[in-house]
């Protein structure tokens, strides 16, 4: 059944003439950092991204784009919501992730602790380290090279991730919801790929 995902990121402050706030030197933050949980939320959704929604926090700071919601709708009726914030404390955890499915929750804080409630045989367990998985993804991409095998992370993928977070940029700025997918009668993104 659809599943919802609640992902918080604690990103922490960088001064506004910091090279990654400049989008022609890094990008922004959206296109620089906040990529990676749009790619993650897809990832363990395990189903495409038709549209994109982002809300940037009011106000007149001068950087605005590292404080914002990205909310994405997935194709099979799961939903993301990515709140990217600049604006927190450091003690604060810095990722917490919660999905809801099928009256069951799991809670994954920083990447160490994992903790699941209305599962029968699970209730939580804790890393000594944090692992995000970076190590084992460059492994089994260099595996896949040494053998001519296809990229573990289908390019249909990583280009529909790359679509959704280029939208995620137009709506924080347009306020407008961005349809990746063909047929909708909301507003299209021209990053939009057809078959």
């Amino acid at each position: 059944e659809p599943k919802s995902f609640l992902y918080t990121v604690n990103a922490g402050a960088i001064p506004a003439g910091h090279w990654t706030q400049d989008a022609a030197v890094g990008g922004g933050r959206i296109v620089g950092e906040c990529c990676h949980f749009i790619d993650l939320v897809r990832h363990l959704c395990g189903s495409s991204i038709v549209s994109v929604q982002a809300t940037m926090l009011g106000g007149s700071d001068r950087v605005r784009e590292d404080k914002l919601t990205v909310t994405l709708a997935m194709a099979d009726g799961s939903f993301g919501a990515i709140h990217y914030l600049a604006n927190g404390h450091r003690g604060f955890p810095k990722e917490r992730l919660e999905v809801f499915c099928g009256g069951r929750v799991l809670q994954l804080d920083n990447f160490r602790r994992l903790t699941g409630w209305g599962w029968k045989h699970f209730r939580r367990t804790r890393l000594w380290r944090q692992d995000r998985g970076h190590r084992q993804e460059v492994r089994a991409f260099l595996q896949a090279v040494a053998a001519g095998k296809p990229s573990p992370v289908p390019f249909e993928e990583a280009a529909e991730v790359t679509r959704a977070t280029f939208a995620a940029v137009e709506a924080a700025q347009s306020g407008n919801r961005i349809s990746l997918a063909c047929g909708d009668d909301e507003r299209k993104s021209p990053l939009r790929r057809c078959a």
